[in-house]
């Protein structure tokens, strides 16, 4: 049974028992994880079973699937995903019976409130820069509590309760969530467009960082990166204490930056050096330039709280990774098998340039299925550019998530794509079940398959694995 530890949360001193809506998705089951361990009463409700609710149901937390009114008996506040919609049973059961229904973002805030806040923000590279600076701060003894929308190879999970002082959380854009969290370290990865079925124009995503940048304290620190020209642009609009990092910015327009800058398969040589005349070599064992980059701001982060940078060294070597984010799932008969979260264009971009580095002599086959039907439509060219830069590339239908079908709007878009640009190496598989038997003839030794996209897609590259063996 888990103890209880009121006094950490003071201000939840009413609150007995949470029902999480949603409880399988990556941010919800971390945060009752967290909560469980605090020793709270947590449920949960799903639609359907999954890796997530299996390990939840291990700690013992009981998750239905299926949602249901009933599901939220004893329950003192519902902890919502921006998933689910209003009309949701458990949700309107709430209100009627007046239980308090509230967003996950909400909850982390409050949370944070309790600790020193460190949170990271960004279209691209939250989970693993939030997953480094957590490393470097478990590595150095401050045992803090991790919440990340990713698994943690170093922890096998997403979220975990420390003892320590320090808090180190993602900081999503969508649906303004961030905007509940006042970390007293906020780092800015990058700023593209993105959730444009909720965002009108990418005006309206700047307007968002600022504000969340702005929650910083006058007494914190914000790390913004200076490669990416939207962080730039908003810089003058920021009002509290701004360090800036990089490794394209000219050294004397950067705080913290990266050089001499080495690959040797997986693993990634560096030096750290800081407008104050520090330097730290640094050795990673991910691959990719933007891990580079999300290394030097974890590094930063780490300085910002004070810690030494041989420190710091040791924790980022130490970091093995995010499940999802370049992970080698297999290999077998000469092939390799990678998958990796990545669902946006530059993300898609930015994982193929680090397969090349990685693996420089293999030819590279790209299964991707898009992720949304509003993404699809806003970025279908956009794709279609990113994944030209594979050898040969697939494409499934659309993993709907959330939304509902858009009229017009089908993997057709990126196939279109691929005929204006010129790229000709490509095929349609509709569903990701059949991606493995369909690419197991054409497969040679040497050959590098990474699945790319945010839904099932996964699985396929777990089948592929099999299918080698």
């Amino acid at each position: 049974m888990a103890k209880e530890k009121r006094s950490v949360l003071p201000v939840l001193r009413k609150i007995r028992s949470l029902h999480f809506v949603g409880i399988g998705g990556t941010g919800m089951c971390g945060m009752a994880e967290v909560l469980f361990n605090l020793g709270y009463r947590v449920t949960g409700s799903d639609l359907a079973p999954s890796e997530a609710t299996d390990r939840l149901f291990k700690l013992g937390i009981p998750v239905a699937f299926g949602h249901k009114p009933e599901n939220i008996f004893g329950a003192n506040v519902l902890v919502v995903s921006s998933a689910v919609k209003d009309d949701n049973p458990e949700i309107k059961e709430a209100r009627k019976e007046k239980i308090p229904v509230i967003r996950r973002a909400e909850m982390l805030g409050d949370l944070m409130r309790m600790k020193f806040g460190i949170a990271v923000s960004g279209t691209h590279g939250k989970t693993t820069t939030t997953s480094m600076i957590g490393q470097i701060l478990s590595s150095a003894g401050l045992d803090p509590t991790i919440v990340v929308g990713g698994r943690v190879v170093n922890l096998e999970t997403n979220a975990k309760l420390g003892e320590g002082e320090f808090m180190v959380c993602e900081a999503d854009e969508y649906d303004r969530s961030f905007l509940m969290l006042s970390p007293h370290i906020a780092v800015a990865t990058n700023l593209e467009a993105d959730h444009l079925d909720y965002y009108k124009n990418l005006d309206e995503i700047k307007e968002a960082f600022v504000q969340f940048l702005n929650r910083v304290p006058f007494y914190g620190t914000i790390l913004l990166c200076a490669d990416e020209a939207n962080l730039r642009l908003i810089e003058p609009l920021l009002t509290r204490p701004v360090l800036r990092y990089g490794i394209i910015c000219p050294a004397k327009d950067c705080d913290f930056w990266g050089e001499n800058i080495r690959m040797e398969g997986l693993a990634t040589h560096f030096v750290i050096k800081t407008k104050l005349g520090e330097k730290q070599e640094i050795t990673l064992h991910v691959p990719g330039l933007h891990n580079v980059k999300n290394a030097i701001a974890a590094a930063a982060a780490g300085r910002e709280i004070g810690l030494p940078w041989d420190k710091i060294a040791v924790g980022l070597a130490e970091f093995r990774g995010v499940r999802r984010r370049f992970e080698i799932k297999g290999k077998g008969r000469g092939v390799i098998v990678v998958d990796d979260y990545a669902h946006h264009p530059t993300e898609i971009e930015t994982t193929i340039q680090a397969a090349r580095t990685a693996f420089p002599k293999n030819r590279l086959i790209a299964v991707f299925q898009p992720h949304l039907f509003s993404r699809t439509r806003d970025f279908a060219l956009e794709f279609a550019v990113a994944l030209s830069h594979a050898d040969r590339a697939v494409v499934t239908e659309i993993y709907p998530s959330r939304e509902q079908p858009i009229p017009g709007v089908t993997s057709a878009l990126i196939l279109e794509g691929f005929e204006k640009v010129g790229y000709k190496n490509f095929d349609f598989v509709a569903k990701w079940e059949d991606v493995p038997q369909v690419l197991l003839p054409q497969l040679k030794e040497g050959d590098l398959v990474i699945t790319l996209g945010a839904g099932s897609i996964y699985r396929a590259s777990e089948k592929l694995v099999e299918l080698l063996k």
